[in-house]
């Protein structure tokens, strides 16, 4: 008699040839495994966001997730996308989460702008007379003054964030709530009443390390094109706090701060239909490159490589 230990990794298997395989019955290669992108236009309604001079970050996040819907339609029209929001409201990281989730996306692409504190430069403008007491008398003296002025931010480019490495553990407990939204619905049901077993859990454990890889692997793609576009590349990161929603989806998820809203020089890209072009184009190029290599089976390869 088969034991319960022995069945379960069985069906472990069983679940990882399903989800992994490319074939169809008749030797057909199956759609893309990458079918649904949900996009996150950050912020919204009463958060704006950082601001820039003239515009807020809510409104420029819309506007480039806008565009990027629009040209990826045009140019991968097989894949379906969701935008967590169309309009200027607010949802909770929460609320996004659930979203991404219930859409059954197989990607999260959270769009953002980046800010820097800006800068005081002092101008001298000539002396003044100033009185101060020694002991008993008044005495004055002559001192420099100075006049003190703001200047914008210099700072300008692009980065890309992922959840940092030691999150894992949240980004397992999403993956452990929302097995039937990215679990195949026959396979869901075979698991039902495993859960909490030690190969379930190793399953799910391997599945997020999966998404890991993905999600780095295309954040690094991101900033590779954004530096062929002539955009200064800021690098991929780890962001260690303030990302949950990146941890919440149970699915490969990224984070793009566009560029610095706070430099009015990059405040104008930003806001410019050239500028939104660019941003969206860099950014669906490297979602092609993330697509040929996550069919052709080859993310870990190509991370570990560099490619």
């Amino acid at each position: 008699m088969i034991n319960k230990r022995y069945f379960t990794l069985i069906l472990a298997s069983i679940f990882i040839a399903i989800l992994t395989s490319f074939s169809t019955k008749d030797g057909h290669q199956q759609k893309s495994r990458l079918r649904k992108i949900v996009i996150d236009p950050g912020h919204g309604g009463h958060d704006g966001g950082a601001p820039g001079k003239y515009s807020n970050e809510k409104d420029v996040a819309l506007a480039i997730s806008l565009k990027l819907e629009e040209m990826l339609k045009d140019q991968i029209p097989d894949i379906e996308l969701v935008l967590t929001r169309r309009i200027d409201v607010y949802d909770s990281p929460m609320d996004k989460a659930k979203i991404a989730n219930q859409a059954k996306g197989d990607l999260f692409v959270c769009i953002h702008c980046n800010s820097a504190d800006a800068g005081r430069r002092a101008q001298f403008v000539g002396y003044k007379t100033e009185t101060y007491r020694k002991g008993r008398k008044k005495l004055t003296r002559r001192v420099k003054e100075y006049k003190y002025t703001t200047i914008p931010s210099a700072a300008k480019g692009t980065e890309t964030y992922i959840w940092g490495a030691h999150r894992n553990e949240r980004k397992e407990v999403a993956m452990r709530e929302n097995q039937s939204l990215y679990l195949d619905s026959s396979v869901s049901k075979s698991v039902k009443g495993f859960d909490e077993s030690p190969e379930q859990m190793n399953f799910i454990n391997i599945k997020t390390r999966q998404y890991f890889d993905r999600s780095a692997y295309l954040a690094l793609t991101i900033q590779e094109e954004f530096a062929k576009a002539g955009r200064i590349n800021r690098d991929a990161l780890q962001r260690q706090v303030g990302i949950w929603v990146l941890q919440a989806v149970a699915m490969p998820a990224v984070l793009v701060e566009t560029g610095y809203i706070s430099n009015p020089e990059e405040e104008d890209y930003l806001n410019s239909p050239t500028g939104q072009k660019e941003i969206s184009q860099a950014i669906i190029n490297a979602i092609k490159r993330y697509r040929t290599s996550l069919d052709n089976k080859t993310i870990s390869a190509d991370l570990n490589s560099g490619k």
